[in-house]
């Protein structure tokens, strides 16, 4: 069985016992995804419209934590205008442990 979950504005396909890397959310311990897009089972598949009534997806909250460092350099050319910027974008890992149609 697998299910097709929507948090952060991204779109992902999970199975039970999954770690997955999604936005930071701000929870702690028990997470309950409610935006179930898709349920695939053994049987067929079913769709929702948007959403699947019903669906859940329970996950735990394994770590927060900030992705690899990346250099953003932008420059205006022939002006002698530059500049150089650090992102880190922020994580949460979080392990699936039922998913609930």
């Amino acid at each position: 069985m697998y299910a097709i979950i929507e948090t952060g504005g991204k779109q992902y396909q999970v199975h039970e016992g999954d770690e997955i890397f999604v936005e930071k959310l701000d929870a702690e311990g028990e997470i309950t995804f409610d935006k179930v897009i898709m349920v695939g089972k053994d049987d067929g598949t079913v769709v929702g419209a948007p959403y699947v009534d019903g669906a859940s997806v329970k996950a735990t909250l394994i770590k927060n934590g900030k992705g690899k460092k990346i250099t953003v350099f932008t420059y205006k050319p022939k002006k002698s205008s530059k500049r150089t910027m650090g992102h880190r974008q922020p994580y949460s890992k979080v392990k699936i442990e039922a998913i609930n149609a």
